[in-house]
Order: C-alpha cells, then sequence, then structure tokens
C-alpha cells in the first residue's frame, strides 16, 4: 500500500514537472553542468595523477635507489680548473651495503657508459649498462627473444649483451637477433637476449633503465672500459673517474625500507668525504604523490561543488515560486484531507526528481567530457566508480536539502486563505 501511494505520488510530481517543461528543464540546468563539472574535474585529475604514481610503481616500492652525483666542491673544481673529476658509489659501497643490512634481499650495482655500438655499417650511441643479474629482478622487463644475464655469465666474465627492443630494431633490423656479433666500442659481443624496456622520470627519480640501453656483465664492462670516462663539452674534454653510477637495493618488506635508506645514508657517510651520492626511496615518492593526489581530488571537487550548489539555489528559487503559484491548488488538496506531511513529500519529491534527473544527464555530460580531452588533447583522463556515483549522490542530497525549505512553506499555509487566493 505504502509503496503503491510512493509510486503515485512520484508520478505526480513528474506530470507537475512536465506542465512547464522549459522551466523544470532551465531549473535542471544548474545539476547538469555541476554533476557534469564535477565528474570532469575528477577524471581529470585522476588521471594526471595515475601516469605519475605508475611511474613511481615501476620503479619498485621495496627499492632504494643510491646514485652518483657530483659534489658542490666537485662541480666547482671542475668549472675552474682542467682536472680529473673522481666522486662517486666505490665497488666497496656495493658490498658493505650488501653485508651490513639483513633485511635487504638483493643488490645490484651499475655502471653506465655511453659507447657506440655497430653491427656493419648502421651504427648508434647506446648507453652500456655493466650490471649483475639481479638487475632484471629488481627492474623486470619483459623478455621478448632470447635470454638475460645470468651468473655463468659473470663468472665467465663472457662477452654477452641484452639489448633494448629499440637498439635491437635500430641495430640489429633486418638481421638475426639472437647470436649476432656486435661491436660495443672497439669490443666484440655475442646478443643474447632483447627485452623491453620503459624510459622517463617519476617525481625526481630517474627510471633506471633507457631505451638506449645494452646489457653486459660488469665484470667485463670494468675490464673492457675501466673506471674513467671521458665526457666531450663545448669547453673541452673532461675526465671522470666513476667505479658505480647506481647501486639498487631491494628490501624484504616495505614497511623497514625508509628506515633502511636512512641507514645506507649515514653508512655511506662515514665512508664518503664529501656528499657524492644521493639516496632515493620511490616508496617515500609514491606516499607524497598519493597524498598530492587526494589534495589535488579534494581541491577540484570542491570547485565543482560550487556549481551544485549554485544548481541547488536555483532549485529551491524556482520551487518556492510553485509553491506561490499552487497555493490555491494546496488549499484544495488541504481541503479534502490532505495533511502536511503528504503536501511536504508532494514538492519534495518535485525536487528530489529535477536533481536526480539533472544529475544523470550530468553524469553524461561528465562523461563525454573527458572523452573529448582524451581525443583531442591526448592526456589521460580515468573514469571511476566513486567519481560517478559521488556526483549523483550529492545532486540526490541536494534535492532533499534544498527542496524541504519550500514543501515545509507549502506545508504550512493556512487551507482558509489558500482557498481564496486567485
Amino acid at each position: 500500500m505504502r509503496q503503491t501511494k510512493f509510486i503515485r505520488n512520484i508520478c505526480l510530481g513528474v506530470e507537475n514537472l512536465l506542465l512547464h517543461k522549459l522551466r523544470s528543464f532551465l531549473t535542471m540546468l544548474g545539476v547538469v553542468f555541476g554533476v557534469g563539472s564535477v565528474v570532469a574535474m575528477l577524471s581529470v585529475g585522476e588521471g594526471a595523477s595515475a601516469e605519475a604514481l605508475e611511474q613511481i610503481r615501476k620503479l619498485g616500492s621495496n627499492n632504494i635507489i643510491i646514485s652518483s652525483v657530483k659534489s658542490a666542491e666537485e662541480e666547482q673544481a671542475t668549472t675552474t680548473h682542467s682536472h680529473m673529476s673522481i666522486y662517486g658509489l666505490l665497488y666497496e659501497d656495493h658490498t658493505r651495503i650488501a653485508e651490513s643490512f639483513g633485511n635487504i634481499r638483493q643488490v645490484a650495482p651499475v655502471k653506465l657508459i655511453r659507447k657506440e655500438t655497430r653491427l656493419r655499417e648502421r651504427a648508434m650511441e647506446l648507453r652500456v649498462v655493466g650490471t649483475t643479474p639481479e638487475w632484471f629482478e629488481l627492474v623486470p622487463r619483459e623478455v621478448i627473444a632470447g635470454r638475460v644475464l645470468l651468473p655463468s655469465d659473470e663468472e665467465k666474465q663472457a662477452p654477452v649483451a641484452v639489448l633494448t627492443e629499440f637498439g635491437a630494431r635500430k641495430i640489429l633490423a633486418t638481421e638475426h637477433s639472437i647470436g649476432q656479433t656486435i661491436r660495443i666500442g672497439g669490443d666484440q659481443f655475442e646478443v643474447i637476449g632483447i627485452v623491453k624496456s620503459e624510459s622517463g622520470q617519476a617525481g625526481n627519480i630517474q627510471i633506471p633503465d633507457q631505451q638506449v640501453d645494452v646489457y653486459i656483465s660488469i665484470e667485463v664492462a670494468r675490464i673492457y672500459f675501466g673506471d674513467v670516462f671521458t665526457r666531450r663539452t663545448s669547453g673541452g674534454d673532461e675526465r671522470e673517474k666513476v667505479e658505480l653510477h647506481q647501486i639498487i637495493v631491494r628490501v624484504d618488506d616495505s614497511g623497514s625500507v625508509e628506515g633502511t635508506a636512512v641507514g645506507i645514508e649515514q653508512m655511506l657517510g662515514r665512508f664518503h668525504k664529501k656528499k657524492d651520492y644521493l639516496v632515493s626511496v620511490p616508496l617515500a615518492l609514491l606516499k607524497q604523490a598519493e597524498a598530492t593526489k587526494r589534495t589535488f581530488n579534494i581541491v577540484l571537487g570542491s570547485i565543482a561543488g560550487i556549481s551544485l550548489l549554485v544548481g541547488g539555489i536555483g532549485i529551491m528559487n524556482i520551487m518556492l515560486a510553485s509553491v506561490t503559484e499552487r497555493t490555491r491548488e494546496i488549499g484544495i488538496r488541504r481541503a479534502i484531507g490532505a495533511k502536511r506531511k503528504q503536501i511536504i513529500y508532494q514538492f519534495l519529491i518535485e525536487t528530489v526528481v529535477l536533481s536526480t534527473m539533472g544529475g544523470i544527464i550530468g553524469l553524461g555530460v561528465g562523461v563525454v567530457i573527458p572523452l573529448l580531452i582524451t581525443y583531442f588533447s591526448g592526456m589521460i583522463t580515468v573514469i571511476t566508480l566513486k567519481g560517478i556515483l559521488l556526483p549523483l549522490l550529492i545532486s540526490m542530497t541536494i534535492g532533499i536539502l534544498f527542496g524541504l525549505y519550500p514543501a515545509m512553506n507549502a506545508a504550512k499555509v493556512d487551507p482558509i486563505v489558500a482557498l481564496r487566493h486567485e
């Protein structure tokens, strides 16, 4: 019985709104644009942060990346004198880190050298990454062909190389990839595998791998290329001696990553006279990015919420005018036995129908806008379930809150006065 009355009241509310189609439509527009802007802004905010968060996750939430950097004193000496810069991580640092912390699962030393790589007439400069087999577990990438470096390659000091897909396409082209012999610098290496790679930067941390990488054993890199590198600049040649450019560490528990990073930094400080290293924690960067994302979404949602508030005020304004227009109707309903709560329900249902219909149309607008942004600008947008349900729920709530006052005003009308109303 109650369900039948409720449905009848809804039908009555819809009929009353349809008597003034244009006015009802214009009243809904405030809610339509409000809900549409909330959905669109939240999806743009989600998309803007999703790519950055994904890049940070690729660094590994359990990883710590230690990089060699020039100290301030070394930078000044380089610009004022022609000499060889000696800075950065040492082979001994790799051993100390691996042996000093019980919660460290894996450690990969990294030596980076720029060398021309050649196969007959085809040549390009690649970044040679001298490392150990642990690299491919700490920086996991899909193996397209062949295999990655193995401990046996390191033990035998085998001149073998793993190319990225980009390098393989440029150097090998139509040649058979696996088993092909290429020249890196002045030395020959056998291609044993091809992997996919990523590139870019997450926050202030450079992703360890690049498209132009070629991976060889660190012992082979040390024997073939040494620790001294010559870099050509506009002012002449600069010589640098760097034993290790990076050390990547994986901790067994994400809860102890930041504590371990502090311990590593303190230990390095005891053995380095200059601050020629940088300890980066992707987990801390991930937490910061997620906090920024939440703040960003709150700000965007608040701005868009103002549009919904304006739409709600518009609904209340129109319903107050409607109460004045329908005073005689209210008086007749009260005279034939309608209770005050029934009058309240009638007007409240009309405002909820207005706001809900406006919310549903606004959802369609809010979904289309991000798609258009992605299509025309290439910007990534992400529409989430929360980003759809929350604005719709808010629009329904606004319909109730802003419709309550006009509905109560209608219920307070004196039936006798209302019947005399012209």
